[in-house]
């Protein structure tokens, strides 16, 4: 009886261990990004993109959950890829009152429901999350809702490790909420364009993450394929998401 006690706690500890796997998004590796999309008042796209976003996530397969953290550095992001107005972008995001290079944009998230991630299949999720902007949050304390697709390539196929493809939009950001304007920023060029109603308060952020697993000895998980007409509602579903930035370009 013994034996047989011994035997299944070998065989019990490594699941438990694997149950809980964790994965990073590496900030320098170029392959990730954000983009925030904003109309001015003439209907032409303002454009914030950044390709050094940063992420920890865990991935509780028991729980079927993902909890983590991602930031975006306020130095990497431009604007319309133009420096005046990056630079303008920035003193709007700091209020002048802070150093652009100490601030982040931050995303908190914490037990976001995921369906099992099956090999090469598209996942749907939806999630509240909390945003900071330079430590501040949302002016009412509340959080942004969030809807994407996450999707599981094995090792070898995308990396040499596993790693989730992430992509989620939050389709209506409220920039005002985060004290984002010209209105609330120190300095006479700012009180000058608070006059004009040159962008939109409201716009939509869009990510595009790939997750890594930081242990080497991850494997793939065994777990059963969905069916096809399951397969083919989730890649329906992450075609019909319409990413703010994909469908605004085409118009």
């Amino acid at each position: 009886m013994n034996r047989v006690k011994a035997a299944l706690a070998l065989l019990v500890s490594p699941l438990a261990a694997a149950a809980s796997e964790e994965f990073s998004v590496n900030p320098d590796a170029g392959n990730s990004g954000f983009a925030a999309v904003f109309d001015d008042a003439l209907g032409e796209m303002n454009v914030a993109v950044s390709s050094s976003v940063g992420c920890d996530l865990a991935y509780d397969r028991t729980r079927g959950s993902v909890s983590g953290h991602c930031a975006v550095p306020l130095g990497t992001v431009r604007v319309d890829n133009n420096a005046i107005k990056s630079k303008h972008f920035r003193e709007w995001v700091t209020n002048n009152q802070s150093d652009p290079t100490s601030c982040k944009f931050e995303a908190v998230f914490k037990d976001v429901k995921v369906e099992p991630l099956v090999p090469d299949e598209i996942v749907p999720f939806s999630a509240e999350v909390l945003i900071t902007v330079c430590g501040r949050g949302r002016e009412d304390g509340g959080k942004e809702k969030l809807t994407g697709t996450a999707r599981l390539f094995p090792p070898n196929i995308y990396r040499e490790r596993r790693t989730i493809r992430i992509r989620a939009v939050i389709s209506t950001f409220h920039r005002d909420l985060y004290h984002i304007d010209p209105k609330y920023t120190e300095g006479w060029r700012a009180k000058l364009e608070s006059l004009a109603d040159a962008v939109a308060e409201k716009g939509a952020i869009e990510f595009c993450l790939f997750a890594e697993a930081t242990d080497s000895s991850s494997g793939a998980v065994a777990v059963t394929r969905r069916n096809e007409s399951e397969s083919g509602r989730a890649q329906l579903i992450e075609r019909d998401e319409a990413p703010a930035l994909r469908s605004r370009a085409s118009r």
